[in-house]
């Protein structure tokens, strides 16, 4: 089982009306700090942090124990003008783990209620945590192909489409695959198989044109996973194996 925590911060839209006409500015460093914040504190567990859309973030929680989720939740209340909440939730795959995790914190109260601040939810279902299965993911020769010859909006707008079309084929999966920078994405992907995902090259390349190759790990937490992941990934971009998806290791290695 793959653990989700869903970050989402409270009463947000409405704090920001009373900020005044000038605050965007602000709100964007804000954001930034706090999303930076969280991934250091989330990674020094073991865990990894998507930013989302930044007033909501999923992060890979395996081996976090909800006493280490409070010690963050604290930290933050103590050091912004703003609170979140979090909601924990275990699922087969990780699109099952993070509806879990919604609904739980959803229970608690909306995203825009006055009274929620700092709630951590979890769903007790008697449930254990498992491996963690990740990809990291790139495009062929992105740099000479787009960035190199179209402009730089057009380069964003390339890598936009194809970040949607690929989250909807994984998401259809059970898959969470978020836009990493650059041409890189990272799919959290329990229970995916080496055919899963030439499949979903496959079809990407016939959309949009483009080749795509992903490195997959597993590990306890995410960090161990995303560490294979990036060997794997290496290993294609260094031409030392022919295929576009490699494998490191198993649920149970």
């Amino acid at each position: 089982m793959i653990k989700i925590t869903l970050v989402q911060l409270d009463n947000y839209g409405p704090w920001t009306e009373e900020l005044g006409e000038d605050r965007e500015a602000d709100i964007q460093v804000l954001q930034s700090e706090l999303y930076a914040d969280l991934q250091r504190m989330f990674s020094a567990k073991g865990g990894l942090l998507f930013f989302t859309r930044f007033d909501n973030m999923l992060a890979v929680s395996n081996g976090i124990n909800l006493k280490e989720h409070e010690v963050i939740l604290r930290s933050i209340a103590r050091r912004y003008p703003v609170t979140v909440s979090m909601g924990v939730g275990l699922g087969e795959t990780a699109y099952e783990a993070q509806r879990t995790a919604t609904r739980v914190l959803q229970s608690k109260g909306s995203a825009q209620s006055s009274e929620r601040r700092a709630v951590l939810a979890y769903s007790d279902n008697g449930a254990k945590e498992g491996y963690v299965q990740i990809a990291h993911i790139d495009v062929d020769d992105f740099t000479s192909n787009v960035t190199d010859r179209e402009d730089a909006y057009k380069a964003m707008y390339i890598i936009s489409n194809l970040s949607t079309l690929l989250m909807k084929l994984s998401m259809n999966k059970g898959a969470l695959t978020f836009f990493n920078g650059g041409d890189n994405f990272i799919s959290v992907c329990n229970g995916l198989t080496e055919y899963d995902f030439k499949e979903i090259i496959d079809r990407l390349e016939t959309s949009v044109g483009l080749k795509l190759k992903a490195g997959v790990g597993f590990g306890r937490n995410a960090n161990e996973a995303m560490s294979k992941a990036n060997k794997a990934l290496s290993k294609i971009r260094r031409g030392l194996v022919r295929e576009p998806v490699l494998f490191l290791g198993g649920p149970h290695e």
